[in-house]
């Protein structure tokens, strides 16, 4: 079985499953799936979002109703859980809003969220917008990176291609980004 054929079957299934789990590359590759054809464009946006918004439900809720679990205790002793309340109690809807967007913090935040006052119902609201905004954002960067890439170089054949042309581009920045960090600061 190719990856097209599975991306046929399971796509928006795993399109769901990857963003609320894995992130922002395989809502990017769902935008370049997207934009090959293999998954329709307004779906995809509409699946990533509802994974991205249903994982970050499962977190918080984990965060309010099992604060003294080992899962929670030992979320709350990392140094990023720390950053996403201290970055919460300054702004609370905008970090509500924002903490998907933020390196490092996307998984803890909503778990140190749920630790706090915020109501559900605020939770819910405001991350219903931001998941759609971030699929609508990660998405449409996949199908742009599509049209750029067929601009350049022609249409690739082959997905496997493409993919790894993906993973390649993704392994580069990863590297730099490395690399920025490990600097020391200008003196």
């Amino acid at each position: 079985m190719t990856i097209e054929q599975i991306i046929a079957q399971y796509g928006l299934f795993g399109l769901f499953l990857g963003a609320g789990f894995e992130g922002e590359t395989m809502t990017v590759l769902g935008g370049l799936m997207a934009h090959r054809g293999l998954l329709p464009y307004w779906p995809a946006v509409l699946v990533a979002a509802g994974g991205s918004f249903f994982a970050d439900q499962l977190f918080f809720q984990l965060g309010r109703r099992f604060r003294d679990h080992g899962f929670v205790r030992r979320m709350h002793a990392r140094p990023a859980f720390a950053r996403a309340l201290a970055a919460f109690e300054r702004h609370p809807l905008t970090f509500t809003f924002a903490f998907r967007f933020i390196y490092g913090l996307r998984t803890v935040s909503p778990v140190a969220i749920g630790t706090t006052r915020l109501a559900t119902r605020t939770f819910v609201a405001v991350n219903a917008v931001a998941a759609l905004v971030w699929a609508f954002i990660f998405v449409s960067l996949g199908y742009w990176c599509g049209e750029a890439i067929d601009t350049l170089f022609g249409r690739i054949r082959s997905i496997e291609h493409l993919l790894a042309g993906v993973v390649a581009v993704a392994l580069i920045a990863a590297l730099a980004i490395h690399y920025i960090r490990r600097r020391p600061p200008a003196a």
